[in-house]
């Protein structure tokens, strides 16, 4: 299960906004939140997030972005 409330918290430490990741992914803000808390797959938010840093442990990818994020 993603841990929507620790990705929260990273973003924060990074200073990283729902807004700014989904302006990153080209993403609506609801879309975006909906997949930092699990209830989507946003592929496009979740690479955002892989490539600002954000511990991969927390996402939950999918199988096919595990083996690119490794």
């Amino acid at each position: 299960m993603r841990q929507g409330r620790k990705i929260r918290a990273w973003m924060l430490e990074q200073g990283l906004t729902v807004a700014e990741v989904a302006r990153r992914a080209d993403a609506q803000a609801s879309h975006t939140s909906d997949t930092i808390h699990g209830k989507r797959q946003h592929r496009r938010v979740l690479q955002v997030l892989v490539d600002a840093g954000c511990p991969v442990r927390l996402l939950e990818l999918p199988e096919d972005m595990k083996k690119e994020a490794a």
